[in-house]
Order: structure tokens, then C-alpha cells, then sequence
């Protein structure tokens, strides 16, 4: 013993340490990946050694390579076993490693729970702490569900240290554990008036950061919390309760005016810069209307902004952001420090003071800001700014369809003026912009495309080398496109055709080139048509034949675009050609290809447009590549086997570099003068270093340059003179103000008067419309979404207890079977195991006299049962009886369910329904007789039956069960039957088998719940609509809506038409022929208060997510008066189990399903505690949900059920403790699955 330990302390003292690892990789930079791999290797060697000490110092190492990116997940047991040490420095290791490199679904984290239950409770405060800092990093579903009641504890602990801890892991608890809040709120609660300071921090950061998504909740605790703010002089904790009460104010009015006194004398006499940023937050918030708070918080953020610090001064423009969407006029006054922070170093606040100018802008100002960006921009430094500074002067300009342009010929000549920018990215968005407001505003286009001609003249200018390849080119993509679209408003159209025809085009893009091709024919043709009008034969050919003579340019183009337009003009060219020297005027047929006018196309039209019929986007074009194919692919590219991986380790270490000695680098330095002095290009100093540093700058001589000409293009209209016409309006709109009203002479936006109209028509795919037709949904990955719909307001009820680990003893006990492999555990006393209603028959046993039959007689009735029963579940599930014996079930997941069931076979029968026809079919049945026929009643009969079954078997094991302890008291009560009358045995005969126990009660359950698969579609006085849905095995893209039409008048209803509006994934079939538009004649009338059904086919493409369709119902009210015509709308709910099929599912395919890989998407849900039995909660399941039970083990079931596309659906549901709810499922398809949960979820909420 002596000499292992002496052996163990060498090694320790042998073995690397963190700090050697660390000097070690920083020694070997070179070949770090070979040096990590020995380092790792190395590692592994100590994990397998006995001694904790060393395990400790491998997994801090590992921690530090984790740190690294490198993947230690291959470790996560023997974090654990560090973890476990009874020694505080190793003990921190282990969490601070399980820290990093655990997360939720770490396959280890099972084995945690009780060493962590033990840590925290652990008499050391300090490994309590350490323990509940690492939990927090690696909390889970199953962690915080089974330590929820240990931390709660602690929050009542003497130690404030653990009591801050516990208060602090309890909110990480409720993120992934919901159910604990309720419970656990009063406790939180009473920590807001702890004595230790840290602990009451503590509890108000855990509400102020539930209280984020649901400030409802929190709304009682504003009386608590006021009194804390008043009294604390902690700035960080009057940080945190400010934040909570800019949540509440918005939701109490009469807060708001409470908080004002203290928030204003927080705002004059607090120091601190963060406390006064969050106090004038929460006047902003809950606040707005108080004008006298909002003016001293805009003083106070004036000195914000003038503050040097630049972090208060971005803060400060932060906040006046958000007071300017309330209050714009008290920000427009300091709109001279806004256009300051322009010049300011930091660009992060030249960019927030542009926000800020975006909302700043107005009909009267709008022209002053832009002038006051553009000069700052020809003095912006840095091509990333100037191309901000240009889009946020487009977007300022251009936001609400143009709001506050009053004149659009000085919005052209800005955008004009934007060309002239060096080296903006921006030549795509200017070029949009043009083309926008020469398509929508039709009284600019003769100024637009007079520009726009000038820009076509002069594009040499944008046609240079690092012109071209930042994209301001772009714009003669625009400014092509509108001369030839609108060339009539042209004044020289040849001139301008010339100038599309240069040869330098040739240089520009070839998307440009091709709409310069296709617009020189719609010049062309457009001055074709003018001289056949004039009769100049002459221009006529001088024309055709210039275009002839220079459309091959563009032939020879590298662009295949290019090249076909240029070709397929060329041709109709010389065509034309041919027909001028026959005399032939052609003009008006050629400027034919380009009649009508083109509409803007909406932003999401594309989005819009349908699928055509059998149309699949997400079908192979080709054949798709066998995975033989892929892995020669890979082989091909990459190295594998052990020569790849020394590559690996040796890539870096193979870099070489070439060492030079001194007379290689003088050869060098001297070929290298020799190639400069040859280079004309390179600029030469023949001065010695010491003359030139003699030189004075001063001295140098230069020439003034007399430019007389401004550096823009020519023709191009400046700015200055709208800017002078805007004022001298103003100026007359003033004096007639001051005549009108004295001593007013403010002017709203409204007064001044709009030049120009904006067309707001633009082209979108038949049958959509304008809306977007996406509804906001909580983000899935918000960890506070299951926090949002819990009401801490309701009263705790009993069952909400917070679940306590205790050991379960689970007795092997002989099991029952039922058809279909349905198995049911024998309950034990007391237990509810069906559904069944009870008459008073039932109840007579209970009584002192009990009346049976003799022997002969039970084993008949017995074998009677019997028969019937086997009959019963032939017909109801169509196969035969399962073999007996019970599986064990986990506790957990579904996923531990694979290996314990037991194997059959897969029935592949399903339930199969007639098919229906497109339109409407008409059934002559009443609804009262209806429902019985459409599958409702028959579905709760057999639902009735199996559990009778249930009932029958649970009675007979019960009397099994307790025989051999009361054959004393049986033999007993025989003789005293013998003894007694036989004129109850009639009675007795239609009373089923009752146990032999006198004292034990009968196990009876509560009648079933009425269920209708019946929605209400639709309601008005005259009418009513119900619907169901059905699915046919067969057809996998095809729904039938059975509807039932129900008149609820005294007058005759006819002419009923029924129209269901498409979408992209679900089409109403209607007849051939017919168009989206139209409905679908329901082929019958409905006399008064008569009703009858029809059905409608839907066709499906994607069945993952359940579908909201608007539809409308039009009909005819016929009485003695006359007709009148009526309609309802009405929303149309396809939920996921419309595509769901009950399909019966044996044991072993069940088995094999959830281990054979197949079912890839897992997911849960959690129900919160209800008040139905677990029965019926199975009864909603199999009836909603369309789901069929494979087999029920005490307060566990498993489900199973197929789509219509072959996706499989298997649910496991567990009845918690508290009579909460656990669903696990897995399936093949995981956004059906978890839309597929949701819905399970509300079915069993729902009363």
C-alpha cells in the first residue's frame, strides 16, 4: 500500500499541469495540432488511472482545450466521476468542465441528479454554491423537474449565501420546468423583503426577468416594488425595478401617475448615468402624454448628447429616438445637435444621428436635411459611410410611398446628383429609384427622361474602370430602360439612340447591355413612326441602316443575352430593310411589340403565385445521385485513412520558408532598382535623404488652376433652385397666415400643397391580395414562451405540488389482454381503470344480501361472456387476440420504450371511406340521423366496449387477486346464499361478475364525456354550417370536408353556393373548367328548419402544418315577397389530425418503429394538472386526435397513427403526480410532429 501511493505521488508530480499545457502550445506554434494530439493522447492516459488528483488535473486540461474549440464531449463521464469527488478543488473542476462542455441534451446528464441533489444540499455552503453554478449552465427538462423541491427548500435556508444561489438557479428552473412557477412564486415573493441585501437583489432580477414577456402577471407586486424603489439606495436594484415599471405603466394608467414625483427627483438629483438612461425610459414607456416629463427628459438627453463620453452620447441618441415616435416636435427642435453628431469620429453615432434625421423629416424640412447630407457627404471620409449616408438619404426621402416629396423634379435631380459619388456601392438602389418614380409618377416623366437622356450623353463619365466596378453603371440600367419606355417624351430621340449605339457600351455589364439592346428598338421604332408621319424616307433609311451597321457590336458579346437579343434584332432589322425599299411602311407594326404599359410589381407577388396542378418544386429535374456515386465523389476529393490524418497533424509543420543569405538579398535589392527605373510609372527620388530633408514644403512653387466650369455633368439640374422656390413659398404662405390668424403662423405638413401624385397600382398573381398573409407567432426558440400563458394570479390548487423523488415499488402482476395487442395492467385497490357508466343495478351489490348464482349456473354465464367478448373485438378490430404478459415502462421519455415492448406484427388495414365526388353530394338523412351514420356514435361505441372490457377484466383479476386470503370468509358467505331466497337471482342475472369481496368496493369510473367530431363553421340567423373531416388511405393529397347546411328560418333557402378561397398548399376541387373565382353549387335546396350535408375534396400538398382557409357561402331567401340573395363568410380549420389515420399498430411493429431509426424528430409537451381521468383523457386522445391505443400500462399510454403521406405518429402520454400531463412523440416528420403536439395539447385542455 505504502509503495502505491509513493508510486501514485511520482506520477502526479511526473504529469503535465494546466500551466505546462499552456506554455507548452505556446511554444509549439508551429505545430500546434501535433502538439495538442500528443497532449490529448496523454490525457487519456491519466483518465484511466485510479487517482482522483490526476483525473482532476486531465479534466482541467481538457477544459482549457474545450476552450479552444476543440471536442471533449468523449470525456463527459469522467466529469462526472471529478464531479463526484468529496474534495472542494477537484469538485470545480468537474462543474466548471461539465459547465462548458454539457448542455441539455448530454446522454450523461441522467446520471447527475442525486450527486447534484446531494452537492446542494451539502452541509459547505461553498459546495452548494458551486453545484448550483454549474446546474445553471446545464439545466434541463428532467433536472429541473426533479431538483425544483430541493432548490425551493434552499430558499429558505440561515445561509444568505445559499439562499441568493437558490433564488438565482430557481429562474433557470422555470425556464425549463414551467410548472414549478406556481408553486415556487410565494416563496420568491417573500425574498423581496429579505434582510441580506445580495438575496433581495437576487429576487428582483429573477421577477424583472419573468416579467419580461408577462408583465400581467407581476401587476400586484407594483405596491411591493414602489416601496422598494423609494427606500433602496442600491442603483443597480433601482435599475432593475425602473425596467419592470416601464413594463407595467402601459398596463396601469393611474401607475404612471404614481411614479412621476419619484422618477422626476431620481432624474434631478442621481448621478449616475445608467440609473437617469432607465428613468427616461420608463417616462417615455408609461409616460407619453406627461409633456412637462417628456420636455425635462429631452433636456436631459440634450446633455447626453453633449457629453464627451461617447457611450452617453450614443445612449442619448438612443433614447431620443424613442421619443421622437411620440413626441417628433420636441425632438425637431434640436435638430442643429442632431446634424452635429454628424461630424463625430465615431461612425456608431453618425449612423444613430442618420436614424434620427429619418424620423425627423417632414414636408418642410425634407429638402433642408437632404441638402445638409449631401454636403456632409462630399466631406465624408471612408466609402462605408458615404454609402450609408446615400442609402439613408434615399430611404429618407422615399419612405411612405414618398410622403413628404412636394416636388419630384428636385428628388430626380438628387438622385442625378448621387451619380457623381466616388466609389458608392449604392448604383443598383439609385437606379430602382429612378425607374420607380418614372413608372408611378406619370407627370415627372417628360423631366425624368430628360435627365435621364443627359445621363445616356454624358456616360463616359460613369463608364470608368473602378466607376464600373463599384456599380455606379447601374444607373444607365435605368436610365436606358425609361428613354425607351417612354421615349415619346424625348426631344432628340436619334441623338439619344446615337448615344446607345457608341461603341465604349461594349465595356458595361452584360445585363445592362442587353436592356441597352432591347431599348435602342424601341427607340427606333419610335423614331421610325415619326418619320413615316413626317414622310422623310430619308431618315427612315439613314436610321435603319445606322442601326443595322452597329447592332453587331453587340453580337459579338460575351453575354448570351446579349448575343440572342442583339441577333434576333439584327434580323428583324434587315427584314425591315427589305421592306423600305419596297415602299413598305412598317413603323406602327413594329412600335406594336411594345404597346400597353407596365404596372409595378408588388414586393411578395411572386411569393403569391400558385403551384401549377402537378407541378412539384421539389422533385429531382434528374436523377438523383446513388449514395455509391456520393462516396466516390468524397473519395475523389478527400484523403482518408491514416495518411490523411498524419497530414493533418503535420499540415502546419510542412510550411517552408526560404532563408536567404546577405549577397542573394543585394542581387535581389539591385534587380529590383533596375526594374523601377525602367518603370515609367513609378515615381523616383534622385535627392539624397539628407538634401531632402532640407527641403522646405513651404518653398515648393505650384499654379492656380482657373475652373470656370462646375464639376458636374452638363445639363443636370441643381438643387439650389428648388431650395429658393420652396422658400419663396413659404414666404407668401406665411403672409396670408399672419392675415388670416394673427400671431400664428405655424403650418402643418397638410397645408402644403402636393406637386405631383403617386400611383400606388401595382400588378399582383389573380386571386391574392395585398396582405401578407403571415401572422406573428412567438419566436419557437424564445425560452420564455412557456413562461408567457401561466397565471400567478389563480389560486394554488392542490394537485400543483412540486413532484418529490420517492422510491416506487412496481409488484409483477399478471396482466389482461384485449384485442388488437392492447394490453391493461391489473390496477390495484382503489385505482380507476374504466370508463363505464353504472346503473343502479350495479350498485346493489354493495349491500348486506348478496345474491349469486350457484357454480353451474357462473361458469355458463362466464363461457357466454366470453363468446361475446371474442366476438366483439373481431368485429371492432379486425384481428386477433394479442398474446398476454406485461412490458415494463420507463419513466422517462418514449425513447425508453423501444426494447421493453413486445413484438407483432403491423396490421396494415385501415379504415376505408367511400370516395367522394368533387362537387357536393347530397344525402337525404336528417342530422339528427346523420351523425349515427357519419361515424360518431359507432366510434364512442367501441370506445364504450373496450372499456366495459377493461371494466370485466379488471373485477375478474380483483376477484382473483383476494381469493386465497378470504377462503374462510367465501365458504362463509356460500352458506348463507344457500340459505336464502332464490327471487333475486333473476336480478342478479343482468348484473356482470362481481368480486368475492364484501368489504372492497367495486371499481367503477364516470360515464364518459358527449364528443362530436363536429366544428361550427358558420352561423347567421338563417343558417347554420357544421363540418367534420375525413381522409380516404388511398388518396394522399386529398381531404373531404363533409358539411352539414342546417336552415334555422321559416323561409325556403335555395341557390346555395359554396367557395372556399385557394392558397398555396390547399385547393378546393371544383369542375373542370371552372377558375379559383368560382364556387361550388350545393345540389340541393333546404326547406324551413330542414337540413342536409355535402361533401368537398381538397387537394394537399404539404399536411406539416394545419391550415386556416376564408371562405364564403352565398344563397337565396325565397319567400312570399320575393328573393333576396345573403351571405356568410367563414374560416375554414384543417388541423393536423384531419391528415391523421388510427391505423392499429401491434406491439412489436410498434417496437420496432421507435428503435429502428426511422422516426428521426423527437418532441414533448407538457399539460398542466386537469381534472379528468386518465381514461378520459385516452377516450379525447384516440377520438380527436384519430390516434389508436396500442396499449395502456397503469398511468401510462402509448398511441399510434399514419398520415395520409405514410409519415408515422407515435405518442407516449404519462399522468403525472400532480394529474399533469406528460406527452413525448416521434415521428418521421418534426414540423408535423410538433404542430401535431400542439394541437394534442389544447384538445386535452379543453373542457
Amino acid at each position: 500500500m505504502a509503495l502505491k501511493k509513493v508510486k501514485g505521488s511520482l506520477e502526479r508530480v511526473l504529469d503535465k499541469d494546466l500551466q505546462d499545457l499552456v506554455r507548452g502550445i505556446r511554444k509549439n506554434k508551429d505545430n500546434e495540432a501535433k502538439y495538442i494530439a500528443q497532449c490529448i493522447d496523454e490525457i487519456k492516459q491519466e483518465l484511466k488511472q485510479d487517482n482522483i488528483s490526476v483525473k482532476a488535473n486531465a479534466v482541467a486540461k481538457l477544459t482549457y482545450l474545450q476552450m479552444l474549440g476543440y471536442d471533449i464531449s468523449w470525456a463527459a463521464f469522467n466529469v462526472i466521476e471529478v464531479m463526484s469527488s468529496p474534495k472542494f478543488t477537484h469538485k470545480r473542476i468537474g462543474y466548471l468542465a461539465a459547465s462548458q462542455s454539457f448542455h441539455e441534451e448530454t446522454d450523461v446528464l441522467m446520471l447527475t441528479t442525486n450527486m447534484i441533489r446531494k452537492d446542494i444540499n451539502s452541509a459547505t455552503q461553498y459546495d452548494a454554491g458551486v453545484a448550483m453554478n454549474g446546474l445553471a449552465n446545464f439545466m434541463s427538462a428532467d433536472l429541473g423537474r426533479d431538483l425544483a423541491n430541493d432548490v425551493m427548500t434552499l430558499m429558505a435556508s440561515t445561509r444568505p449565501y445559499v439562499r441568493k444561489k437558490a433564488v438565482l438557479i430557481m429562474y433557470k428552473i422555470f425556464l425549463k420546468f414551467p410548472e414549478a412557477l406556481r408553486p415556487a412564486f410565494p416563496r420568491l415573493k417573500e425574498k423581496l423583503e429579505d434582510p441580506d441585501p445580495g438575496v433581495q437583489s437576487a429576487a428582483v432580477n429573477v421577477i424583472c426577468e419573468l416579467a419580461r414577456k408577462n408583465p400581467k402577471n407581476y401587476l400586484s407586486l407594483a405596491p411591493l416594488f414602489f416601496k422598494l424603489m423609494t427606500s433602496s439606495t442600491n442603483n443597480w436594484v433601482l435599475i432593475k425595478i425602473i425596467k419592470l415599471f416601464s413594463a407595467l405603466t402601459p398596463l396601469e394608467p393611474r401607475l404612471g401617475k404614481k411614479l412621476i414625483e419619484p422618477l422626476t427627483n431620481l432624474i434631478h438629483s442621481t448621478s449616475a448615468m445608467s440609473l437617469l438612461y432607465e428613468c427616461i425610459n420608463t417616462v417615455i414607456a408609461g409616460m407619453p402624454n406627461h409633456s412637462a416629463s417628456i420636455q425635462l427628459c429631452v433636456q436631459k438627453l440634450r446633455i447626453l448628447i453633449e457629453d464627451s463620453d461617447q457611450n452617453l452620447k450614443y445612449l442619448g441618441l438612443l433614447a431620443m429616438g424613442r421619443i421622437l415616435k411620440t413626441h417628433p416636435k420636441s425632438v425637431q427642435s434640436h435638430k442643429d445637435l442632431i446634424l452635429q453628431c454628424l461630424d463625430d469620429k465615431d461612425e456608431s453615432i453618425r449612423l444613430r444621428a442618420l436614424d434620427l434625421l429619418y424620423g425627423m423629416v417632414s414636408k418642410k424640412n425634407l429638402m433642408e436635411i437632404v441638402k445638409k447630407l449631401m454636403i456632409h457627404m462630399d466631406k465624408a471620409e471612408g466609402t462605408q459611410y458615404r454609402d450609408e449616408l446615400l442609402s439613408k438619404i434615399i430611404q429618407i426621402c422615399s419612405q411612405s410611398n414618398y410622403q413628404y416629396i412636394t416636388n419630384f423634379e428636385w428628388y430626380v435631380s438628387i438622385l442625378v446628383e448621387l451619380t457623381r459619388i466616388e466609389g458608392t456601392r449604392h448604383g443598383k438602389l439609385i437606379a430602382s429609384q429612378m425607374l420607380d418614380v418614372a413608372i408611378r409618377v406619370k407627370a415627372i416623366r417628360h423631366f425624368t427622361v430628360s435627365q435621364m437622356a443627359q445621363l445616356l450623353d454624358n456616360s463616359h463619365l460613369l463608364l470608368g474602370s473602378a466607376t464600373h466596378r463599384n456599380g455606379i453603371c447601374e444607373v444607365l440600367y435605368a436610365a436606358a430602360w425609361i428613354v425607351g419606355e417612354f421615349s415619346e417624351h424625348l426631344y432628340d430621340p436619334k441623338a439619344t439612340l446615337d448615344a446607345m449605339l457608341k461603341g465604349r457600351v461594349t465595356s458595361l455589364p452584360g445585363h445592362i447591355q442587353s436592356v441597352y439592346v432591347q431599348n435602342t428598338l424601341k427607340l427606333y421604332s419610335h423614331v421610325l413612326v415619326c418619320a413615316e408621319k413626317d414622310g422623310d424616307k430619308e431618315q427612315m433609311v439613314q436610321i435603319t441602316q445606322m442601326m443595322v451597321e452597329r447592332m453587331p457590336m453587340f453580337t459579338e458579346s460575351a453575354d448570351l443575352e446579349v448575343q440572342e437579343r442583339a441577333c434576333c434584332i439584327l434580323q428583324l432589322l434587315k427584314y425591315v430593310q427589305k421592306l423600305q425599299t419596297k415602299e413598305v411602311v412598317v413603323g406602327e407594326e413594329v412600335a406594336a411589340l411594345f404597346e400597353g404599359e407596365l404596372n409595378p410589381v408588388a414586393p411578395k407577388a411572386q411569393k403569391k403565385v400558385a403551384v401549377p396542378d402537378g407541378l412539384d418544386l421539389d422533385k429531382w429535374i434528374n436523377e438523383p445521385p446513388s449514395d455509391s456515386d456520393e462516396g466516390t465523389l468524397a473519395e475523389a476529393l478527400f484523403v482518408t485513412g491514416p495518411q490523411s490524418e498524419q497530414r493533418y497533424i503535420y499540415q502546419q509543420s510542412t510550411v517552408k520558408y526560404e532563408e536567404l543569405d546577405d549577397e542573394e538579398l543585394a542581387k535581389r535589392r539591385a534587380a529590383r532598382r533596375e526594374e523601377q527605373k525602367s518603370n515609367p510609372h513609378y515615381l523616383k527620388m534622385d535627392t539624397p535623404k539628407s538634401k531632402r530633408d532640407a527641403i522646405n514644403v513651404d518653398d515648393i512653387p505650384y499654379a492656380k488652376l482657373d475652373i470656370s466650369i462646375p464639376l458636374h455633368v452638363p445639363g443636370m439640374t441643381v438643387t439650389e433652385k428648388y431650395m429658393k422656390e420652396q422658400t419663396k413659398k413659404e414666404k407668401r404662405r406665411k403672409k396670408k397666415k399672419k392675415k388670416g390668424k394673427k400671431g400664428r403662423d405655424m403650418e402643418s405638413d397638410e397645408d402644403i400643397p402636393v406637386m405631383h401624385e403617386v400611383d400606388t397600382t401595382v400588378d399582383m398573381p389573380d386571386g391574392a391580395t395585398m396582405s401578407d398573409g403571415e401572422e406573428e407567432h412567438m419566436d419557437p426558440d424564445d425560452p420564455h414562451r412557456a413562461l408567457a400563458d401561466i397565471d400567478i394570479e389563480k389560486p394554488l390548487d392542490v394537485t400543483e405540488q412540486l413532484p418529490v423523488r420517492t422510491h416506487r415499488v412496481v409488484e409483477s402482476a399478471p396482466t389482461t389482454s384485449t384485442s388488437g395487442g392492447l394490453k391493461i395492467a391489473e390496477p390495484s385497490t382503489g385505482d380507476i381503470t374504466a370508463d363505464v357508466t353504472v346503473d343502479e343495478k350495479h350498485k346493489k351489490k354493495h349491500r348486506h344480501h348478496h345474491k349469486k348464482k350457484d357454480e353451474k349456473q357462473k361458469k355458463k354465464d362466464k363461457k357466454d361472456k366470453k363468446e361475446k367478448k371474442t366476438k366483439r373485438r373481431a368485429a371492432a378490430d379486425g384481428y386477433e387476440e394479442a398474446e398476454s404478459g406485461v412490458p415494463d415502462v420507463e419513466e422517462n421519455l418514449m425513447g425508453d420504450l423501444d426494447d421493453d415492448l413486445t413484438k407483432n406484427e403491423f396490421s396494415k388495414e385501415a379504415p376505408a371511406t367511400p370516395p367522394p365526388s368533387p362537387v357536393a353530394k347530397t344525402l337525404e338523412e336528417k342530422p339528427e340521423s346523420m351523425e349515427g351514420q357519419l361515424g360518431e356514435d359507432a366510434t364512442k361505441a367501441a370506445l364504450q366496449e373496450v372499456l366495459e372490457d377493461v371494466q370485466e377484466e379488471a373485477e375478474d383479476k380483483h376477484k382473483r387477486k383476494k381469493e386465497k386470503k378470504h377462503k374462510k370468509d367465501k365458504k362463509e358467505r356460500k352458506e348463507k346464499k344457500k340459505k336464502k331466497h332464490r327471487d333475486v337471482e333473476d336480478e342478479d342475472d343482468e348484473v356482470k361478475a362481481e368480486p368475492e369481496m364484501e368489504a372492497e368496493p367495486a371499481l367503477v369510473e364516470s360515464p364518459l364525456p358527449q364528443m362530436s367530431s363536429y366544428r361550427l363553421l358558420g352561423e347567421s340567423e338563417y343558417i347554420k354550417m357544421t363540418y367534420e373531416t375525413r381522409v380516404l388511405p388511398s388518396q394522399s393529397n386529398q381531404v373531404i370536408v363533409s358539411v352539414i347546411f342546417s336552415n334555422l328560418c321559416n323561409k325556403h333557402l335555395k341557390s346555395l353556393d359554396f367557395n372556399v378561397l385557394d392558397s398555396l398548399n390547399t385547393k378546393l376541387v371544383r369542375e373542370v373548367g371552372a377558375t379559383p373565382h368560382d364556387g361550388i353549387k350545393v345540389p340541393f335546396q333546404l326547406p324551413p328548419g330542414a337540413a342536409n350535408e355535402g361533401q368537398f375534396a381538397f387537394t394537399i400538398e404539404s399536411i406539416s402544418m394545419p391550415q386556416k382557409l376564408k371562405g364564403t357561402l352565398t344563397y337565396m331567401i325565397k319567400d312570399d315577397e320575393g328573393s333576396t340573395s345573403e351571405k356568410i363568410d367563414f374560416k375554414l380549420l384543417l388541423p393536423i389530425s384531419a391528415y391523421i389515420i388510427g391505423a392499429p399498430c401491434k406491439s412489436d411493429r410498434y417496437s420496432e418503429l421507435l428503435g429502428g431509426g426511422e422516426l428521426t424528430a423527437k418532441n414533448s409537451v407538457t399539460v398542466m394538472p386537469l381534472d379528468a381521468e386518465f381514461s378520459h383523457v385516452i377516450a379525447k386522445t384516440c377520438f380527436y386526435g384519430h390516434l389508436a391505443l396500442v396499449e395502456r400500462v397503469e398511468n401510462t399510454a402509448s398511441f399510434y397513427g399514419c398520415s395520409i403521406q405514410q409519415h408515422h405518429v407515435c405518442l407516449l402520454i404519462k399522468q403525472m403526480p400532480n394529474n399533469g400531463l406528460s406527452i413525448d412523440g416521434k415521428s418521421s416528420d418534426s414540423s408535423l410532429l410538433s404542430n401535431y403536439l400542439d394541437e394534442i395539447k389544447t384538445i386535452l385542455t379543453q373542457q
